[in-house]
């Protein structure tokens, strides 16, 4: 049985785990990150994921499940003052009963499988933590190999990413990469290695609807940032760009939206193939 540890003060591991919340540089540098939830916890301990240390308030009483898990997961134990474990929730009018510390993969786009039917979102810059969530668990409810997230950029492990994407940032690899170049030198290798993967940009002047291009083959979908769009270099890059048509007062959908909307259209047209 994992060890249990108990604290009841602000001390060093404490601190540690709260910098986490708000410090991106210091979960880079302890390559790790806060995970509540039921379900987000439950999927990260299915999918394999290497928990560090489970957080559980000390003296209340725990549900099955949570002590279930407890018993299953192989990792440090942590009775925490109900005080403090409340300080980790984010969220003043909420304590949880459990947080994971789940430590970040390395961001290696080996990490995508790749085949016939791959379909991967490219996400350019995007500023928000939320939208990067919502597009993974998109991307994971669209059948997506993975998610890739270029440029300078919000967290995938930032808490908001994390709680938008509900447990498919566990399901769905996502990779942080610093520029356009290291994807297109991986889509190389790709297509050397037979998979002739097609470009595809999204943006509101592509010159045809998405749902005329065909998605049915290997994809890169490209979603630009919320403010400017997809940059220059991934302009260049793309084979083909596509828009999504919309009516209304609308100027345009918001990124995770139309993200969202590529995928659903590429999941259609590949379930109609079969």
């Amino acid at each position: 049985m994992a060890k249990t540890l108990t604290i009841t003060t602000r001390n060093a591991s404490f601190q540690q785990w709260q910098a986490l919340l708000t410090n991106r540089n210091k979960r880079q540098r302890s390559g790790e990150f806060l995970v509540q939830g039921v379900r987000p916890i439950t999927v990260a301990l299915e999918q394999g994921w290497e928990i560090r240390a489970l957080l559980y308030p000390d003296r209340q009483q725990l549900s099955r499940w949570c002590r279930e898990l407890l018993d299953r997961a192989d990792a440090r134990r942590v009775a925490l003052a109900p005080e403090l474990m409340r300080e980790l929730s984010g969220k003043e009018e909420e304590s949880p009963e459990l947080l994971a510390v789940v430590a970040q993969p390395d961001d290696d786009l080996a990490r995508i499988p790749v085949g016939p039917d791959m379909l991967v979102v490219v996400f350019d810059r995007p500023k928000t933590p939320g939208n990067i969530g919502t597009l993974i668990r998109s991307a994971d409810a669209f059948g997506a190999s993975g998610v890739v997230v270029t440029g300078h950029a919000a967290d995938p492990y930032d808490p908001k990413a994390v709680r938008a994407s509900t447990g498919s940032l566990f399901a769905v690899p996502a990779v942080r990469v610093p520029s356009h170049h290291a994807v297109l030198d991986w889509v190389a290798a790709v297509r050397k290695a037979g998979p002739q993967i097609q470009i595809i940009g999204t943006d509101e002047h592509g010159d045809v609807d998405v749902a005329e291009h065909d998605l049915t083959g290997p994809t890169l979908l490209l979603v630009g940032n919320e403010t400017h769009g997809l940059s220059k270099g991934w302009q260049e890059a793309a084979d083909r760009m596509v828009r999504i048509p919309i009516v209304g007062a609308a100027s345009s959908l918001n990124a995770a939206a139309a993200g969202t909307v590529a995928l659903y259209e590429a999941a259609r047209q590949r379930a109609k193939q079969r």
